[in-house]
């Protein structure tokens, strides 16, 4: 689960998405806030007019009727349900009149609009703790008595507070589907690249006929997989037509070839008479089975490399492979004076192709014996190795060996380090066994064979990656 999220979190789409929820949340945040101080001060504009109406009101019942009448006025008023807060108050402070049973200290000591809200108690409240909030106006009269208009705040602060918490909800319910949105854009973001991966590995393992899925909705990941298909489609024509073209070339050649060599082996058997005729004819036939040999392999790749064998891919008992090419090639390498052994590890399978592993393995040996050959105390060692991640074959010589910056080069095709071409051999033999590890998602490893402290030699090992190796 925490792989996949990580691996969600890795796409362009989710990254996109995410920063659009971050900007939509700092969005709805600020219109929270906005929102609700907005609230709060077409609140407390109406709590101001309110109070100073009132004001204006009994200024002009004291004006008119007296003290008096400004006392009728304030009973009467605060009679009425839900009335304002009224009160009179002596010089000093000292509550005389009106609806207020306690008052915070020091809201009487000024005059005008109160800066705060100042906490109060009701008369209904009187025994108990409960405090209300509200905001006044103070005038002083001519006689020096202190008049208190109010509003109480309960009413707004409710609707304040319910205006915040809607507010909070609905950007919860919106944070909510904005994130299921973002998780399900993302989803299906990494669906159809994981789709658009496992074609591309199909690809790339040989099957040039794959194409990109295309889901139809006309979107960046559509227009990029007909672009790509387009031009997969022109790979593959260009290819199979190069393909075709090497192929009819090595056909080509190869029929004639053995014509020639068929003939010059009836010419030698019937008529040569001469030693040297018959020399001739022998290295003439020499000749065309190097030259057979070398189509041979250059088929053998283009088809590796094709792909065409990859559907005979099965499970390989790669101990009895190893073992059965020592047993082929030990006679060979001991006629050439080299020692052979081996070390082979028991149930080691591997997913691929037989013949293949064949191939590549002797084309091996057949380096190691044709190089070692001549060596003073000549030896090739063979080895199997089975493990976790993966499956090792190596073979070990004491020969002349290859330089390090040579090793990459002598896998391409028709390169040989010995440039006097007094070796037999066509150039193509690592080439081919590079092409079918490739084939089997592993990797052909150059390096030096480690004889006690001194590097001598050549070690050829080929990787089976886990992906396709394993411990029967």
């Amino acid at each position: 689960m925490a792989s996949g999220l990580v691996t969600l979190f890795r796409t362009t789409a989710v990254r996109l998405s995410a920063l659009y929820l971050l900007l939509f949340a700092a969005c709805a945040a600020f219109l929270v806030f906005y929102v609700t101080s907005m609230a709060e001060g077409l609140l407390e504009q109406q709590t101001r007019a309110v109070v100073a109406t009132e004001v204006a009101e009994i200024r002009q019942v004291y004006a008119s009727s007296g003290m008096n009448g400004l006392l009728t006025t304030l009973e009467r008023r605060a009679r009425q349900p839900g009335a304002n807060l009224y009160i009179i108050a002596s010089p000093t402070g000292e509550l005389l009149a009106g609806n207020v049973l306690a008052l915070q200290p020091g809201v009487l000591d000024g005059e005008g609009w109160t800066r705060s809200p100042f906490g109060y108690q009701r008369f209904e409240d009187e025994g108990s703790s409960e405090r209300h909030i509200a905001r006044a106006e103070v005038f002083i009269l001519p006689n020096g008595l202190r008049v208190l208009v109010g509003r109480d705040l309960g009413e707004p602060e409710n609707l304040r507070s319910l205006v915040r918490q809607a507010l909070v909800v609905a950007l919860g319910i919106m944070g909510i589907g904005a994130l299921a949105i973002w998780y399900l854009i993302g989803r299906n973001a990494l669906k159809r690249m994981d789709r658009m991966s496992d074609a591309s590995q199909r690809i790339m393992d040989g099957d040039l006929t794959q194409r990109l899925p295309v889901g139809g909705s006309g979107d960046e990941f559509d227009r990029l997989s007909v672009s790509l298909n387009a031009m997969l489609e022109r790979i593959e024509k260009l290819n199979e037509g190069l393909r075709q073209v090497s192929d009819n070339i090595a056909h080509d050649l190869k029929t004639p070839l053995t014509r020639l060599r068929n003939k010059a082996e009836a010419a030698l058997a019937r008529s040569a008479k001469t030693a040297e005729s018959r020399e001739a004819l022998s290295e003439i036939i020499a000749e065309s089975d190097q030259l057979i040999r070398t189509f041979n392999a250059l088929l053998m790749i283009s088809q590796v490399e094709a792909g065409s064998v990859v559907a005979e891919m099965g499970p390989v008992d790669l101990t009895g492979v190893v073992a059965d090419c020592v047993e082929l090639y030990e006679p060979a390498a001991e006629e050439a004076g080299l020692a052979v052994s081996s070390d082979i590890a028991a149930g080691v399978t591997v997913t691929g192709n037989r013949e293949l592993i064949g191939q590549a393995l002797g084309n091996l040996l057949d380096n190691a014996i044709k190089y070692a050959e001549g060596v003073p105390d000549a030896r090739i060692n063979v080895s199997l190795v089975g493990g976790r991640d993966n499956a090792v074959v190596s073979v070990s010589d004491n020969g002349p060996g290859v330089p390090a910056e040579s090793r990459d080069e002598v896998l391409k095709r028709f390169v040989r380090l010995d440039r006097s071409r007094s070796k037999p051999g066509t150039g193509l033999g690592l080439s081919l066994v590079d092409a079918v590890m490739e084939v089997h998602h592993g990797r052909l490893e150059l390096g030096p064979t480690v004889v006690g402290s001194e590097e001598r030699g050549l070690t050829a090992s080929m990787r089976f990656p886990i992906a396709v190796a394993g411990k029967a």
